[in-house]
């Protein structure tokens, strides 16, 4: 007889609605995870927070646009609504260690999570 595994699944309280303006985005802690909160367009994503190539805080200068993400410090790019990688490191702001760690690190997806508006809070479903 096998033993099972519980996993407690569950949504959190991330901010308040009238706190993540359209084009925001806010680094915060649910759970045990580092998730980033993104209001594009009126429309919520959480995503990891740190990138999946040299793991920098997405909050710290990363850019959403065309419904993606940007890593500043070297451009690796994914798409905010499922993580699909788009990019991995074309343009590193440090070119001779963005292209080592490009190369020994495996390109991988954006870990994201649901999300939903329930009375004037944006909660994030965290598995």
């Amino acid at each position: 007889m096998s033993e099972i595994e519980f996993i407690e699944e569950k949504w959190f309280n991330a901010v308040k609605v009238n706190k993540l303006r359209t084009g925001k985005k806010k680094m915060l802690t649910l759970g045990k995870k580092l998730v980033l909160l993104i209001n594009s367009e009126g429309n919520y994503f959480a995503t990891e927070a740190l990138c999946r190539h040299m793991r920098w805080p997405l909050a710290w200068g990363a850019k959403v646009s065309d419904d993606c993400i940007r890593c500043p410090l070297h451009q690796t790019t994914h798409k905010i609504d499922d993580g699909s990688l788009v990019e991995w490191s074309p343009f590193p702001l440090f070119p001779a260690y963005g292209k080592l760690v490009g190369k020994f690190s495996k390109q991988k997806d954006l870990r994201t999570y649901p999300t939903r508006v329930l009375g004037d809070m944006i909660q994030v479903y965290i598995a």
